[in-house]
């Protein structure tokens, strides 16, 4: 019997998670064993170049001797107080300083506990129901984010899961990512109701699409000018893009922000923050409910705080940019040389790729159209090849400051041999 049919013995649909399945690619899921810097190791004892990274995490690499020695040293002096403690003040103080949009922040476990919490504070600071949110972006498996788009911009949407209140669908908006005239129009029909509007501000979850320009600036004003919350999910993008987020690179300061993956240097962490007027809504200040048993989890803190700590260091996204760079460009390159056609994007520490004939890929809709059949050819070539990609062609790909010359070389050099198959 082999693991993954061991585990669907036990587990619902053998993964704690959907994409880790392999649905999204065929075949049975790679079950890992072990990992260390760039390269993770098979329980069949394959060794593997990763580019999954835990979905985001590991910015660092695996097993950072500095974040490991944090958190055993942490561990031995307990493992959860819930209670406050030195280092949940020392991580909020870090963001706070990194992220100048963040004036007040509150821990918590997870994104989707991220985002659900911050779009209950958008309604209860505000007393408005209405949210807006986009095609393509993911924001968690919280009802109210879990709603698709109706026929039209503004009629009904319906639950995009069963479990999901239909009723919750009349206060979801659904709109296509990148278009500044259907907010605008949601806007001048519902503006007044609408309590927050929440974006990716360079969405990972449809593989990576950036914003086009203007359009973040449009969310921003429309927002102020209705008296809504700008609520920027940067679970992601988040110290990944760049030090201080999208909302650095664009130059653009959301009203709340929520934080995962890297926040949490690999442990289950997340955060969401945002103006001191806004977070004063919170219990206990306010009468907006949020609380969690293991939020601020001391284990995690210190995995998080030693991980921000090497973020900082001078050069760092630097260093990290020219890796994504030449990997992503290698692979644009790799496809031009085969005759196929390939979209990439970059930033920082994070990439995408399409296999579209498109120059560039910016709604939904162009990424829902790509060559998916030649996208699981692909990962599993280069899975053969000893790359590991994420297996999902919606999915954003992540590089570590442990990716150095050796691992983008031979990932290039795989991508164009499995390149010249497809």
């Amino acid at each position: 019997m082999s693991l993954f049919e061991q585990a669907r013995n036990v587990i619902a649909g053998g993964v704690n998670s959907p994409v880790r399945a392999f649905a999204g690619v065929g075949g049975d899921p790679v079950f890992f064993r072990s990992a260390k810097g760039a390269r993770v190791h098979t329980e069949d004892g394959r060794e593997l170049i990763d580019y999954v990274g835990s979905w985001g995490p590991m910015i660092l690499g695996h097993a950072d001797p500095d974040v490991i020695a944090a958190v055993v040293e942490t561990a031995e002096r307990g493992l959860s107080f819930g209670a406050p403690c030195v280092l949940e003040t020392r991580i909020a103080e870090r963001v706070c300083d990194i992220m100048p949009s963040i004036e007040r922040i509150r821990m918590v476990s997870s994104g989707t506990e991220a985002t659900m919490s911050a779009i209950r504070l958008a309604r209860g600071h505000t007393g408005r129901d209405k949210i807006v949110k986009f095609e393509g972006c993911y924001h968690g498996h919280s009802d109210s984010l879990l709603i698709k788009a109706g026929s039209g911009a503004l009629t009904l949407g319906v639950p995009s899961s069963p479990g999901v209140p239909a009723g919750l669908a009349e206060h979801t908006i659904t709109l296509p990512f990148n278009d500044a005239g259907a907010v605008q129009s949601a806007f001048d029909e519902l503006g007044d109701q609408i309590a927050c509007v929440i974006v990716e501000p360079i969405a990972g979850n449809m593989n990576m699409v950036p914003p086009v320009p203007g359009f973040l600036e449009a969310l921003r004003d429309v927002c102020t000018a209705a008296g809504s919350i700008l609520i920027f999910d940067e679970v992601m993008t988040g110290f990944r893009v760049a030090l201080g987020g999208a909302q650095s690179m664009y130059n653009i300061e959301p009203d709340l922000t929520t934080l995962g993956k890297v926040v949490g240097g690999g442990m289950p962490a997340a955060a969401f923050g945002g103006r001191a007027e806004i977070m004063a809504s919170i219990a206990p200040d306010g009468p907006v409910y949020q609380a969690g048993t293991l939020s601020g989890n001391p284990v995690a803190m210190a995995a998080g705080l030693a991980t921000l700590q090497k973020l900082v260091e001078p050069g760092f996204f630097e260093r990290l940019g020219e890796s994504t760079r030449r990997l992503a460009e290698g692979l644009k390159g790799a496809a031009n040389d085969a005759g196929i056609p390939l979209a990439v994007e970059y930033a920082g520490g994070m990439f995408g790729f399409v296999f579209t004939d498109e120059s560039e890929v910016r709604r939904f809709d162009q990424v829902a159209a790509a060559d998916i059949d030649r996208f699981r050819s692909f990962f599993h070539g280069m899975l053969d090849m000893g790359i590991y990609l994420a297996p999902s062609a919606f999915e954003a790909g992540f590089v570590s400051a442990s990716h150095g010359d050796a691992e983008i070389d031979a990932t290039l050099e795989a991508a164009r041999a499995v390149m010249k198959t497809l």
